[in-house]
């Protein structure tokens, strides 16, 4: 196995233990300012056991910092329209100040309908047109957790951005596409490819910042990356595999994330941090 330098790897577990050391701190405010306490919603629809693991950890996470949990699950053959009814209850409710849909949703469920039936002030997953249309303008919003909480890593090991080149793989419009514009709302130049981009090893080996968030164990080759390159692998697939050849890649990478405890800490963190906010701006309380 190959000695790992600890000083290369990025810790997500680490920063994100202080990023919800922070939310915990301003639940706190919020309850004592306004007798409320911060409350986020998930959605679990059909019985996908990594999907029912991941709403776990959420509410544990919640339950932690003091928030409030309220689960909802809706079994296989939930339509369309039996979820849209469901999340526009939760929108109405004032009680509720954020709405997970815990994806991906089963079919034939329309996904970009039952986003959309969450209203943006509740958007803490930004999943939602108005959410990403912001993100893309560099206006203010709850940006999606996985790119946001990339960002504050990226920034937490002071990687500068400014005029370098970032490659993204992946495109899905809560991943790929909305860490695109963050990047190059960053002053980076940035090439978005995916897994049919005709010659992806040459794109990646050019790349001073590299976002690996394809969905495939292993894609990215170690010898594609550059010597001094940044590493974040944003992907997580059976047996705690990322989406890069983190022996191999840790060689020549300045900064790597380990899968896990990189990404994936960084990214439930951010959820409850933008719970807080939403809390925060509905309630009216200066933070």
């Amino acid at each position: 196995m190959t000695n790992v330098n600890k000083a290369k790897l990025m810790d997500g577990r680490a920063l994100a233990k202080r990023v919800l050391a922070s939310a915990a701190e301003r639940v706190a405010r919020i309850s004592a300012s306004k007798g409320v306490t911060p409350a986020l919603a998930t959605v679990l629809v059909g019985d996908d056991r990594a999907s029912a693991t991941y709403v776990r950890m959420k509410r544990k996470r919640c339950e932690d910092v003091g928030m409030k949990s309220l689960a909802l699950e809706m079994p296989h053959g939930t339509t369309t329209e039996q979820l849209v009814t469901e999340i526009r209850k939760l929108a109405d409710d004032d009680a509720v100040h954020g709405i997970l849909v815990q994806h991906p949703v089963p079919k034939p469920i329309d996904k970009r309908v039952a986003f959309e039936a969450i209203p943006v002030e509740k958007d803490i997953d930004g999943v939602t047109s108005a959410t990403l249309g912001r993100v893309i303008l560099g206006l203010p919003a709850f940006i999606p957790c996985t790119p946001a909480g990339i960002m504050q890593l990226l920034r937490e090991y002071h990687v500068e951005l400014d005029g370098a080149h970032a490659v993204v793989i992946g495109r899905s419009p809560i991943l790929g596409r909305p860490m695109a514009s963050l990047l190059i709302n960053a002053h980076a130049t940035v090439t978005l490819c995916h897994s049919r981009t005709r010659s992806l090893p040459s794109i990646v080996r050019n790349a001073d910042v590299l976002i690996a968030a394809v969905g495939h164990p292993r894609f990215v080759q170690g010898d594609w990356v550059k010597v001094g390159a940044v590493v974040v692998d944003a992907g997580y697939n059976e047996g705690n595999i990322g989406d890069v050849d983190f022996e191999a890649a840790i060689e020549p990478a300045s900064l790597i994330t380990p899968v896990p405890g990189g990404v994936g800490p960084m990214t439930i963190a951010t959820l409850i941090d933008q719970t807080v906010n939403a809390a925060a701006q509905q309630l009216g309380v200066e933070l």
